[in-house]
């Protein structure tokens, strides 16, 4: 799989196939709006896109970005075809370098709680849980 940073130019065009295959792993929510998440992330420094091709067909996507302390990702996405053949764990790997290039010390995430497998996914990957409560406010 190769996986890239989403040219700005191409953004506009890969909006509608990148949505899609995040509803098709049943990542989106409907008070998250993802066409303008996607805008978002594409338009700052701090923060990108990286898409993951097979056969330049796109495979998997990860939202990932910074605050100079820390790193998050979000929407870690890959195709329901190409899971289970390494995607995920390059799209990670792409992620953590993305954020080291950067001279970002850690990566945060969050995963749901009953999402089993994905937690299993991640403490594969070295990811372990912290006692910390995520809080939050929606406006």
């Amino acid at each position: 799989m190769d996986v890239e940073p989403d040219a700005a130019g191409e953004m506009p065009a890969l909006v509608g196939e990148i949505v899609a295959l995040w509803e098709a792993c049943r990542l989106t929510r409907p008070w998250n709006d993802p066409v303008a998440d996607l805008r978002l992330a594409a338009r700052g420094p701090d923060s990108t896109v990286l898409l993951g091709r097979i056969a330049g067909r796109l495979a998997a996507s990860v939202m990932v970005g910074h605050d100079g302390h820390r790193g998050s990702v979000y929407y870690v996405a890959v195709a329901p075809h190409a899971q289970g053949g390494g995607a995920g764990r390059a799209m990670m790997a792409a992620a953590e370098e993305w954020l080291k290039a950067r001279n970002v010390p850690k990566l945060n995430l969050m995963v749901r709680r009953e999402n089993v497998a994905v937690k299993e996914f991640y403490a594969a990957l070295g990811y372990g849980e912290e006692d910390v409560m995520v809080l939050s406010k929606r406006f």
